[in-house]
């Protein structure tokens, strides 16, 4: 069995698409379906028919609760310039899968019990753990889980620690790590893989500009998505 793991879409369909064709059984999604990326409504009909697990993501909660972004920048600007194209494309029906999806979830596959969340555990959608085995200690005190799935941070990453294992997936539409690849993972038999995939990065990018959206965004997306890493912020015009 072949497990695809994947989070951080962030509404980038070609990523997804390019992720999607990579063989697997099996897929597990870690949240952030939407969020500055130019085709959220596609995205989540596709996590939506093929996921046998997704959690929710910090994007995922703020759109459907209609909240303002926070965070750091460049992602508050970006993400509240974009939200008008979730509304666009989302339906009542799909907020509502996005508002409903859980903040944690708990699938076995083979010999792992995975524990599945966004962020961490103790805070499912914000707080931002990167590829620190101390630091995840801490965090999976008093849980019972040999396999840590989880995303948020834009960065692949796969660790033990405790006798646990923590795997994060990386991000399938806005990588932060430089390499701007669509980043994703397999699980078989016991066994993970990290892996990236090529995409047609420009496709988004039209996708972007036929949105309408301001050209700081436009530019500051397309930098993003090109480097595999966010640009400085503010741009100017």
């Amino acid at each position: 069995m072949r497990t695809l793991l994947v989070a951080d879409i962030h509404g980038n369909l070609a990523a997804l698409e390019a992720v999607l064709a990579v063989p697997h059984d099996a897929l597990i999604c870690l949240g952030d379906l939407v969020g500055c990326g130019p085709e959220p409504g596609e995205c989540v009909r596709r996590i939506r028919a093929e996921a046998v697990v997704t959690v929710q993501g910090n994007h995922d909660y703020l759109i459907a609760a209609r909240e303002a972004p926070v965070g750091p920048e460049p992602f508050r600007t970006l993400a509240r310039a974009t939200a008008p194209i979730a509304y666009r494309e989302l339906g009542p029906e799909e907020l509502a899968y996005l508002g409903g999806l859980p903040q944690r979830a708990w699938v076995q596959r083979g010999v792992y019990r995975c524990f599945c969340v966004h962020a961490t555990p103790a805070d499912p959608l914000y707080r931002a753990v990167g590829p620190d085995p101390a630091a995840w200690a801490r965090e999976l005190v008093g849980l019972n889980a040999g396999l840590v799935l989880v995303g948020h941070t834009h960065r692949q990453f796969d660790l033990r620690t405790g006798g646990r294992r923590v795997v994060n997936p990386g991000s399938v539409g806005l990588p932060l790590d430089g390499d701007a690849r669509a980043a994703y993972a397999l699980l078989e038999h016991g066994r993970v893989t990290l892996g990236r995939v090529p995409y047609p990065v420009e496709r988004t990018i039209e996708a972007l500009r036929r949105a309408t959206l301001p050209p700081t965004v436009v530019n500051g997306l397309a930098a993003w998505l090109r480097e595999g890493r966010a640009p400085p912020w503010p741009l100017a015009a």
